[in-house]
């Protein structure tokens, strides 16, 4: 079927790019391995499932990896005529951002934290300053140095030591969420022979600045043990202080904002424990707050002699309580906030004097500050209808001031300062749009589609003052729809490339999100999982209804489990839209999480359901992409994957775009992009990341018709 296709393919590029694409397709097309030649074929509750793609899983095998470079090949040749755009669409993304750059500093510990950035360097440079901004910087990490002769990398500072003197920063060459924790002296420079390869990342210090607990991984990728070591030991030898055997779950470990404890924790997407240890006592035994039950998930943050814990036992959108140090369990639980059915409870941050209070209502975050003194408290306010905020970079406990990280579709990232006291918006940095950026001459609406159950969706939408609304708009639509995770409303300078070229870009706030509430996510999760996609289908029909555009001029695009909701859409309605971006794209439902072995697979059971019991697997088929193309006519797909991503492993969108060109009976194309050499993040330099964004916006503007 494979060869067939190619065949055919070939006769029909070679009428529209010439004789001079036949070599890309007679050279760089591979046959198919033995293995592809008969389907794979595998029993499921009674009934045979085949997959005449499964050989694609084969990473090992050099006839996969000649496949995977053939689709890059094939997908250059058939973008070669968008080159020019692409480069035009770079280099005004490049033009917009200010390539040598400070970020706002922030203070820890006697300390001024904060990353530059240097033109033509592709990586953050991570410094900090003592006691003043005016003091002589010191460079703790120049990851542009780390990246010389390496094609990825991915460094994250962990956390510097108490006393200062020693930062622990992770290290991932391919962005697969393998991380060897390594450590450096910030005194002299030096790199210590410490390192701890196989982490997930996480790790903690205590307060001698010598021990620290850290997790592992399994074979899975999944974040499982524990570990308490100290600088200069045999990390392999580390003392173990939790092992969880129950694969649905993740561990953790942070220290509090005060820094007095180290919280550790073992949390599933249902489900949650917290143990704690003071940093004082590097030696000792971490307590249990309260002991796991199912479904009952909760939070920790410290305040003087109390913990506040936010839970959802008997409220879904949760409730805060707090108990006493010394006894927090359960029968000590005391309210601080009760539950509302209008207001979800996202987090809370605990500073001295104040508490911080987050929450979502009517689609949007909001902020609220609460004095523990008299109790009196109000709400942040912020001029847009539709924007998004969160608190960032608040390392200092004893301080009345409040850093906030805002935007809008139409206002730059700006970091705030906010004084809890006089209830005032510093304004410290709104991040530079070089370019003669001017806001005036965009407008940003927020209206509901009405989903088939009624439910209202949220849709945003951003174009150019001066766009006339015919209904025949080019236009893009975004969003995700899972796990819980928000579809914000920010802004991004490579969108104005869209904008200028008389597009409408929109966000859909779906069901699965948690953008109305808790609820919200719950309605669109395990068996109510095809709410996402109706709701995402009613947004793009309220777009056509209200005068946006037209399904000839829609493209969508969507990402890993937002990929997902691209492949269900596409099979739900093909007719609605003109083009796809679906980018590391879970399309593989049924046979990932049948494989247990798989990352995330376990964990997950509790997102989408676990297809080894037969009432989910009988939803689940409904639904799974892969499973459910069909013979009809399909929008033009342009897929993207990595070729080391943990999390959607490359074979799905690379199954799911074969299956696609053997049963559509379109002449739309169908592309595969694969970075062979990155994982689910894609590239990790900025300027590789523009140029994907470049090449996925000129793709979609060429199908949309907008060549210049």
């Amino acid at each position: 079927m494979r060869t067939a296709f190619f065949g055919s393919v070939a006769m029909a590029l070679c009428s529209v790019l010439g004789s001079a694409l036949g070599p890309v397709l007679a050279a760089d097309l591979p046959t198919p391995p033995a293995a592809a030649r008969k389907p794979h074929i595998a029993e499921v509750h009674g009934q045979q499932r085949s997959d005449d793609y499964f050989w694609l899983r084969e990473r090992e095998n050099p006839e996969v990896i000649a496949h995977l470079k053939a689709e890059n090949a094939y997908t250059d040749a058939m973008t070669a005529n968008l080159k020019g755009l692409e480069t035009k669409l770079y280099d005004e993304m490049l033009g917009r951002i200010k390539q040598t750059d400070l970020s706002v500093p922030y203070r820890e510990n006697g300390y001024f934290y904060y990353s530059r950035t240097e033109e033509g360097k592709a990586y953050p440079i991570h410094c900090r300053k003592k006691g003043s901004l005016d003091a002589p910087e010191e460079i703790m990490l120049d990851v542009n140095k780390m990246a010389e002769g390496k094609p990825t990398l991915f460094i994250s500072p962990l956390g510097v030591s108490p006393d200062n003197t020693i930062l622990a920063f992770g290290e991932d060459p391919t962005g697969g969420r393998i991380v060897t924790i390594r450590f450096k002296n910030l005194k002299t420079g030096e790199l210590l022979p410490d390192s701890i390869p196989g982490t997930a990342g996480d790790m903690a210090w205590f307060g001698d600045s010598k021990t620290f607990a850290f997790v592992t991984q399994d074979h899975a990728l999944r974040a499982a043990k524990v570990f308490r070591s100290a600088l200069g030991k045999d990390h392999s030898k580390a003392e173990l202080l939790l092992d969880e055997t129950d694969e649905r779950f993740d561990v953790g470990v942070s220290p509090t904002l005060s820094r007095r404890f180290i919280l550790m924790h073992s949390t599933s997407m249902k489900t949650g424990e917290y143990w704690f240890l003071a940093t004082d006592n590097p030696t000792g035994t971490f307590q249990v707050i309260e002991p796991r039950r199912q479904g009952v998930e909760y939070s920790v943050v410290d305040h003087g002699d109390k913990f506040l814990i936010r839970h959802n036992d008997g409220a879904i959108n949760f409730t805060l309580v707090e108990a006493p140090i010394a006894s927090p369990g359960r029968a000590n639980w005391k309210t601080v906030i009760p539950h509302s059915k209008d207001s979800y409870l996202t987090g809370v941050t605990a500073f001295k004097d104040f508490l911080v209070i987050q929450a979502r209502e009517g689609g949007l975050g909001t902020i609220r500050i609460r004095k523990f003194s008299d109790g009196t408290d109000h709400v942040v306010k912020f001029p847009e209808t539709a924007y998004s905020v969160f608190p960032r970079s608040n390392a200092e406990y004893d301080t009345s001031t409040l850093r906030l990280s805002y935007a809008s579709f139409i206002t730059p990232v700006s970091v705030f300062d906010y004084d809890m006291n006089t209830r005032s918006l510093t304004l410290l940095k709104e991040t530079p749009v070089l370019g003669g950026y001017d806001r005036t001459k965009y407008v940003s609406k927020r209206f509901y589609a009405k989903a088939p159950d009624g439910a209202e969706v949220p849709v945003t939408v951003v174009h150019r003052k001066d766009l006339k609304l015919d209904g025949s708009n080019p236009t893009l639509l975004y969003s995700y729809g899972s796990y819980g995770i928000n579809t914000e409303v920010s802004f991004s300078s490579s969108i104005l490339s869209l904008l200028d070229r008389g597009m409408v870009y929109a966000i859909a706030q779906i069901r699965g999100g948690s953008d109305k509430g808790r609820q919200w996510y719950e309605d669109g999760r395990m068996m109510n999982k095809k709410n996402t996609f109706t709701d995402f289908i009613a947004a793009a029909e309220a777009l056509v209804a209200q005068g946006y555009t037209k399904p000839e001029k829609l493209a969508i695009r969507g990402g890993s489990a937002g990929g997902l909701l691209m492949g269900a859409v596409v099979n739900m309605r093909p007719d609605l839209f003109k083009a796809v971006i679906a980018d590391v794209p879970f399309v593989d439902v049924i046979n990932t999480m049948l494989d247990k072995d798989l990352p995330l697979t376990v964990a997950e059971y509790e997102q989408w359901g676990n297809p080894n019991e037969k009432a989910a697997y009988d939803y689940m088929i409904t639904y799974s992409p892969y499973d459910n193309v069909a013979k009809k006519a399909y929008p033009a797909i342009l897929a993207t994957t990595g070729l080391y991503d943990s999390q959607v492993s490359y074979w799905e969108p690379a199954k799911w775009v074969q299956k696609l060109r053997a049963m559509k009976t379109d002449n739309n194309i169908v592309l595969l992009k694969i970075n062979m050499e990155a994982a689910h993040g894609g590239s990790s330099g900025r300027y590789a990341r523009m140029k994907e964004d470049a090449f996925r916006y000129a793709w979609m503007l060429g199908q949309l018709g907008i060549t210049q």
